[in-house]
């Protein structure tokens, strides 16, 4: 039957051998007999820019998008400086965050999701600022070097600020999630980064909405399936 496949929160990375591998199995095992792939944000551990695509782990990743042949591409927090030479270079076509799709007839939303976390209110002034067309611009004068450097401890500061955190803050706030639902038409809604996979309903102004949450491959790798009589999670 006829179905699209969603994954998100890879985290590639060269020193993350497993999940590289289990990224393989996936486009051996099941990106080969989908429609299209969707990728909602966070393929990478980071992406520090275009310049860095000749990176040895980098060509190595690209060359197995090649192998998709239909994907699209959302950017996440951890890669929000995607960017059209890598698009072409990888063959995949980048998505705006929000996206609506026609999904077999059923409207989908697609996002990577972390505009949906309000609660966490530093977390949306830094997304603010790094989404920011001038400071993109500003960053990537800097040397290749000098960014990576500032991404390194830029996680680092994150990791330690996550564990004042609770978690609560660091899950999607519900009103936004209705709201977001309500401004598309109240469309199914599927994405990703909270890191938190399940299947959630959501009653909104007397319309019943699907929300789709996808798993992190740092702890399991598992794809979303959707065809015409719907929605199902399947694992690598």
């Amino acid at each position: 039957m006829p179905h699209t496949l969603f994954i998100s929160d890879l985290h590639l990375s060269a020193d993350q051998t497993d999940i590289t591998a289990a990224f393989g199995r996936f486009i051996s095992n099941h990106a080969s007999h989908a429609e299209a792939v969707y990728i909602l944000g966070d393929l990478f551990e980071y992406w520090a820019g275009d310049d860095d695509l000749d990176e040895p782990f980098h060509r190595e990743i690209i060359a197995a998008l090649r192998t998709i042949p239909q994907l699209f591409v959302m950017r996440g927090n951890r890669d929000v400086l995607l960017g059209t030479a890598f698009a072409e270079a990888a063959g995949v076509m980048l998505l705006d965050d929000p996206t609506l799709i026609d999904l077999y007839g059923t409207p989908t939303l697609l996002s990577h999701g972390d505009l949906l976390c309000t609660d966490d209110h530093a977390y949306q002034q830094f997304r603010a600022q790094v989404h920011r067309a001038d400071f993109q611009q500003d960053f990537l004068t800097k040397p290749l070097v000098e960014r990576k450097a500032w991404i390194t401890q830029l996680r680092a500061r994150s990791q330690q600020e996550k564990q004042s955190k609770t978690s609560a803050i660091m899950d999607v706030n519900d009103l936004a999630v209705d709201d977001l639902l309500r401004q598309h038409g109240y469309p199914r809604l599927i994405h990703g980064h909270t890191h938190r996979p399940d299947f959630h309903l959501h009653h909104v102004d007397d319309h019943r909405c699907e929300r789709w949450v996808l798993a992190d491959w740092h702890a399991q790798g598992s794809v979303l399936r959707c065809d015409k009589n719907g929605c199902r999670v399947v694992s690598c």
